[in-house]
């Protein structure tokens, strides 16, 4: 072998070596909260190091699924997502394709308006004050129209139009088109990757999102997935009043969870979902800029 193919391959082997160990590292945490989830509770309480389930039970699942409050929650959070990312797509996009244009009249000032936003704010008392003006306390157009526009994947969008070649614009205007329809048809589809990007973005924010259900709501039945997990995981056993996630261990003696495996479980329940949205995005952030190829 020469030197330079020893180099080579002495450099792969540490890179591959260094990305492994982060894997090992990061992946680890979530992984045995898994295991710990799917093994049964009372054998959790002895401890020890785990890679596999030593009694698989899916009982602290059994117990999660059956709780009104946390099925509630899902439903909650399942309807804010789906909701809540198409619309946050549409309007970040349309507001992203009208900046992109110079020849919009105070297209600078307008930008700078809204770059302004992303460095100062109100506060939480000013906006809870805003917030309650419009009625949107316990609310659920409270989890859509404050996060309808976010302004650092508006500029990513922005950015990638901006670098779009006039001529496809310029083509479509000629055969008759009009703005709308060159949006819809012509720009849009250009966009997908950067659109998947963002709706990627946008299904973890609603998906993850709890503070806003914790500040803004105070309905049971407009409660998150996320803050039913936070509610459960700051509550603990203490004297005479039990964490909720021991409350629903108790719930039913037959059933062998404990608190520990609640937690647990509720923790896979809702981190799951969203890392399984990944995998069918990812195609979209390989392709590249254009779909096609524009002559000039």
């Amino acid at each position: 072998m020469t030197r330079d193919r020893i180099l080579s391959l002495t450099g792969n082997t540490l890179l591959y070596g260094l990305l492994s160990l982060v894997f090992l590292v990061t992946f680890f945490p979530f992984w045995q909260i898994f295991i710990l989830s799917i093994n049964d509770g009372t054998d959790s309480l002895r401890g020890g190091f785990m890679l596999w389930p030593r009694e698989f039970s899916l009982d602290s699942y059994a117990t999660v699924f059956s709780n009104p409050e946390i099925l509630t929650a899902i439903r909650t959070t399942v309807l804010r997502t789906v909701l809540g990312v198409p619309l946050t797509v549409a309007c970040i996009a349309m507001l992203a394709y009208v900046l992109s244009k110079r020849t919009l009249a105070g297209s600078r000032f307008l930008n700078l308006f809204f770059i302004f936003t992303m460095y100062f704010s109100g506060g939480l008392i000013p906006t809870y004050m805003v917030i309650k003006s419009l009625h949107l306390i316990d609310n659920f157009l409270v989890f859509l129209l404050p996060g309808l526009i976010n302004i650092f994947w508006m500029i990513l969008v922005r950015t990638f139009m901006e670098q779009l070649p006039k001529e496809i614009e310029e083509s479509a205007e000629i055969d008759g088109a009009n703005d709308i329809r060159i949006f819809v048809q012509v720009i849009l589809p250009v966009c997908v990757p950067v659109l998947a990007t963002i709706t990627l973005f946008a299904a973890i924010f609603h998906w993850n999102a709890w503070y806003d259900s914790y500040i803004y709501t105070y309905k049971p039945d407009l409660k998150t997935l996320q803050a039913v997990l936070v509610k459960i995981l700051n509550q603990y056993q203490t004297g005479d009043m039990l964490s909720q996630a021991q409350q629903l261990a108790n719930e039913n003696k037959r059933i062998p969870v404990t608190g520990e495996s609640i937690r647990m479980t509720v923790t896979m329940v809702a981190t799951l979902p969203i890392i399984l949205v990944y995998p069918f995005l990812q195609k979209f952030f390989l392709k590249g800029m254009l779909l096609g190829a524009v002559k000039s």
